[in-house]
């Protein structure tokens, strides 16, 4: 029997597949990244034909690598970014219009016509989700609105919706599987979180088909078969979960009060509620964490739009780094007495501000303020914010008063990073032995519904840490820093 998994890890800026063994060990890996446009100012988007193509171009190339066919694979888990909305054509398969993605703020005038309207609690209370752009809801009404005759044929069941792990599966499976997880359904804004239903309220707000939604399964389920041309065997899909979910599942973050932050394009921070989903009194979005055996289980999470979106921002357009691993380094050799400020607000403020029409400033320069101090500011700035949603956090939910924060994702290599994260938190960061925890995530899943891994108890005792950075700086020193973010955010936020 095949005892390894095939994970595709579909994110923000490129696409990544891995291959585990049975102990959750990667065997091999392979990575290419596509192409990001913005067409204006706060819109973003993705060519799905490129998401599809370096999506299947890294699974083939990881089977090269592991020298591994397609029989030596037991199953596939997607996870995937969240929020991005694609809607096609059921039967030529052909995208209608661009990926639009989840940092997109096209939509917000809409949002906020609904909100002046009165429609924000009712949404909260079903998705747990505030009414805003980034969810994808009023993305779907964009493009019905926006796309000569896609409204009528979305009515007439000619079209389909799908997040990217939608997509995929669509993709993978010829046509014949139009699904989803609960994971991914609880961030589109149209599913109440409490019933586990598409919601009929909301789809007739904002006048979306429900033909045009795939069917919801547990996080762990039966998500058809690959077709044989794709790997050369029709391989079983059997886990499907939301990238952030993912990583709190492959975190291991199965009790309640425990709790993950994942650094990639921005910042995620998610912490297990268990069966209780808390209403939020500080703008956090309540969740759904996992749904294993029709049991879900709820988070509170924090979402920051920028993090290594930031370091990307210094290495494309102001060519300060070659790569986004020099950023630490560059930082090291800033001067200690210069206190600058960057508030990344490229795409707004998400949470706890959740200001769609902020953007971006830099406090603090002077005559010698240069790359160093930049870069510097920069990878400060994930951390402060960081700290904003800990502390909202802290506010909802009684018992995450002591932390321990588990990081993964690309910028928590960086020991500069995860450090001044543990200073300014005041609280222990526990780095694990595996950073792509997103797809050990989807692994897991997959897994488990294959029989090859334990149940989640079982399987927390197997987490490794790598590292932990425990806090160096005096409590003085701390709240100076802190203060002067907390300055020059609110210098930042819109006056609308």
């Amino acid at each position: 029997m095949s005892v390894n998994i095939l994970a595709i890890d579909q994110g923000t800026t490129s696409s990544r597949a891995i291959i585990f063994n049975e102990k959750l060990e990667i065997i091999a890996q392979a990575q290419q990244e596509f192409e990001q446009f913005f067409p204006r100012s706060g819109w973003v988007e993705h060519d799905p034909e490129e998401i599809w193509s370096t999506t299947l171009s890294s699974c083939k190339r990881v089977l090269e690598k592991s020298s591994l066919s397609a029989s030596d694979i037991a199953a596939i888990g997607i996870t995937n970014q969240r929020e991005t909305t694609l809607v096609w054509d059921r039967e030529t398969g052909d995208v209608v219009y661009n990926a639009i993605v989840w940092q997109d703020r096209r939509t917000a005038d809409f949002c906020r016509k609904l909100q002046r309207d009165g429609y924000g609690q009712m949404i909260a209370a079903k998705t747990g989700l505030l009414l805003d752009s980034y969810f994808s809801g009023t993305k779907i009404r964009w493009i019905l609105d926006n796309v000569p005759g896609a409204k009528e044929k979305a009515h007439a069941g000619k079209l389909a919706f799908g997040t990217v792990d939608t997509f995929l599966l669509w993709r993978l499976t010829g046509g014949k599987q139009h699904a989803t997880d609960a994971t991914n359904a609880s961030r589109t804004m149209l599913y109440n979180i409490h019933e586990n239903i598409w919601d009929q309220e909301i789809l007739q707000l904002l006048d979306i088909p429900e033909a045009l939604l795939p069917e919801v399964k547990d996080s762990s389920a039966d998500f058809g078969l690959c077709e044989n041309s794709m790997f050369g065997a029709p391989l079983p899909i059997r886990g499907m979960v939301g990238d952030q979910q993912g990583a709190l599942v492959g975190q291991a973050c199965f009790e309640p009060g425990m709790i993950k932050s994942t650094y990639g394009t921005g910042c995620f921070i998610v912490l297990n509620t268990g069966r209780e989903a808390f209403v939020s009194k500080n703008k956090l979005l309540t969740t759904i964490a996992y749904r294993l055996d029709g049991c879900t289980t709820y988070a509170l999470e924090g979402s920051i739009f920028v993090a290594g979106a930031a370091v990307q921002w210094m290495r494309d357009a102001l060519g300060l780094i070659e790569s986004a691993s020099d950023s630490g380094e560059l930082a090291r050799k800033a001067d200690v007495n210069q206190d600058v400020y960057l508030v990344p607000a490229f795409t707004g403020l998400g949470a706890p501000h959740w200001d769609s029409d902020a953007r971006g400033a830099i406090f603090g320069i002077t005559r010698a303020t240069g790359p160093a101090e930049l870069s510097r500011a920069a990878l400060e700035s994930v951390c402060y914010q960081t700290r904003d949603l800990l502390e909202a956090m802290q506010g909802d939910v009684t018992h995450s008063s002591d932390i321990v924060l588990r990081v993964d994702g690309g910028m928590v290599a960086s020991d500069y990073t995860m450090q001044f994260l543990a200073d300014i938190l005041n609280a222990p960061v526990d780095r694990p032995v595996i950073l792509e925890t997103t797809a050990v995530g989807a692994a897991y899943l997959a897994g488990l519904y294959q029989g090859l891994f334990p149940a989640p108890r079982e399987f927390a005792v197997s987490w490794k840490r790598d590292k932990r950075f425990s806090p160096s700086i005096n409590d003085e020193l701390r709240a100076r820093k802190y203060d002067g973010w907390k300055d020059a955010v609110s210098r930042t936020l819109s006056r609308s």
